[in-house]
């Protein structure tokens, strides 16, 4: 008989290619979003919540051992985590602000301390000992065979909806006699999802789905999406030492700001597995890997251009403290209720601190007068906002980086047919994809390889400037200023470059 001795979370089906990509994750994964939010019980057909149980108990080895039993045994797709406290108000509260995630919690290691707890949730808890667990659970899984990407029809989105359908999501667990290693925790609230806002946690399960897909597929790295019910700060905060053990690291993910910082800044104080916020820190270090590429092309010197900002949330700010560590000075921002400026009274304590450090003239104009003469737009904020007219206002060889996702501020093809020098987006089905995939698998591959507890700024730079690198001289474009999200070599790259001192 086999002997297993771990839990991998792997794809259900591969990225081989740009469209493969843009169907597993962005852009067509707004679609799955959407139906979620409009039906949560969709969420049964588009990801794998129907086949996926929490075992829960005080001792990881124990939740590790009963979930490799589940998936032995019934191929259910079963994920180990430890609670660090036995009292029943924060078992309950783990329990019922975990629920987005999974289609039954499996507490029977903790009978004892469970069997009197009324949860408020509308999935299966298992107390104690059953006789039939799959009837009880009432789990299902769902799995691909002889798979083709051209058997789909439609846009991104509509082949993204066919392919989580058939498959019931796109990540499962798979057993392995290799060492455990516990699994990378990707977790959101849902309030910052995609380009689609606030749509709470388990709307944004097929997300985070995505991202489990491309941190196993890119980096080889286990990772375990855990969509949650709670959007409080202090109750983010608190939920995730709770379940800390359960995880080698903590992905931070579609947080809007500001709680998202807060939540950072107290969760690299107080926990014992290195946290990162990949919608701050990892979309600056690709922006900024890209800008190099971009102004180099360009024949821009960083100290001497202007730059634009659309958006002013948690990947602007990060974004733009990573551009001033490189020398860039010269920055304005805005969001939804215009330009950042000192004493504004829409600025939330984010902004403020930032503005210490741009907008030195207190400049008070439209976006349409701000962009004149700026050499480059970043843009992470909200579809189709840049125009024609914008655009040619700008310097000569204007960059335009429109992110916002899955609808760009200008889609690309329409920014160079406006002026635009190099245009670059989210999307993986445009050139010069500027995306997060970039990044974290080669940045946690790293974190774990090398027992890196906290993710500083160096690392970051150091991360950017080996994604710039790999772009060849003999090879830079307009259409090229950054490398293939799927390139193999990234994430090996990525990884060597975080242990550089």
């Amino acid at each position: 008989m086999v002997k297993y001795n771990g839990i991998k979370i792997v794809s259900k089906v591969k990225a081989e290619d740009k469209e493969a990509l843009s169907i597993i994750y962005t852009p067509g994964v707004a679609a799955s979003c959407l139906k979620i939010k409009d039906n949560e019980e969709d969420a049964y057909d588009y990801t794998n919540k129907e086949n996926s149980v929490a075992v829960i108990s005080f001792d990881y080895k124990k939740s590790l051992e009963r979930s490799i039993f589940l998936k032995d045994t019934l191929n259910i797709d079963a994920y180990p985590l430890e609670i660090s406290s036995s009292s029943k108000d924060k078992i309950k509260f783990v329990v019922e602000n975990v629920e987005p995630s999974f289609g039954a919690i499996d507490l029977s290691l903790i009978e004892n301390e469970v069997k009197e707890i009324n949860f408020d949730v509308k999935i299966p808890v298992l107390k104690g000992k059953c006789e039939n667990l799959k009837e009880f659970f009432l789990c299902v899984s769902k799995n691909l065979f002889m798979f083709n990407f051209k058997d789909l029809k439609g846009d991104a989105g509509e082949k993204s909806l066919q392919l989580r359908k058939m498959a019931g999501g796109v990540i499962e667990t798979e057993l392995t006699q290799e060492e455990h290693i516990k699994p990378v925790g990707i977790v959101s609230d849902g309030s910052a999802v995609l380009g689609l806002g606030d749509i709470k946690g388990l709307a944004g399960l097929p997300v985070m789905e995505g991202k489990a897909v491309l941190f196993y597929q890119l980096g080889d790295v286990s990772a375990m999406p855990l969509c949650i019910k709670t959007q409080k700060t202090d109750e983010i905060i608190e939920l995730i030492l709770l379940l800390q053990n359960s995880f080698s690291g903590i992905n931070l993910e579609d947080i809007k700001a500001p709680k998202c910082f807060e939540i950072e800044d107290k969760l690299i104080e107080k926990a014992n597995i290195p946290i990162f916020h990949d919608d701050q820190h990892g979309t600056a270090i690709v922006v900024l890997a890209a800008l190099l590429n971009a102004l180099h092309l360009a024949g821009k010197k960083s100290e001497n251009i202007k730059i634009v900002f659309s958006g002013a949330g948690a990947a602007a700010i990060a974004v733009c403290k990573l551009l001033l560590a490189v020398g860039i000075k010269n920055i304005i921002m805005y969001d939804y209720y215009g330009i950042l400026y000192k004493g504004r009274d829409k600025n939330n304590s984010a902004h403020e601190q930032i503005l210490n450090y741009i907008n030195p003239d207190n400049f008070k104009g439209s976006l349409e007068e701000g962009l004149k003469g700026a050499d480059v737009f970043i843009g992470l904020s909200a579809p189709n906002i840049l125009n024609e007219k914008m655009i040619k206002s700008m310097n000569n060889k204007p960059i335009i980086f429109a992110l916002a996702n899955p609808t760009p501020e200008i889609m690309p093809d329409k920014a160079r047919e406006y002026g635009a020098f190099i245009s670059a987006s989210g999307r993986s089905d445009f050139p010069n994809q500027i995306n997060n995939s970039l990044v974290f698998p080669g940045l946690f591959k790293g974190v774990l390889k090398y027992k890196i507890k906290n993710i500083t700024e160096k690392i970051k730079l150091n991360c950017a400037f080996a994604l710039a690198d790999m772009v060849k001289e003999s090879e830079i474009s307009r259409d090229y200023i950054i490398p293939d999200a799927l390139n193999p070599n990234i994430p090996i790259k990525i990884c060597e470059n975080v242990n550089l001192n």
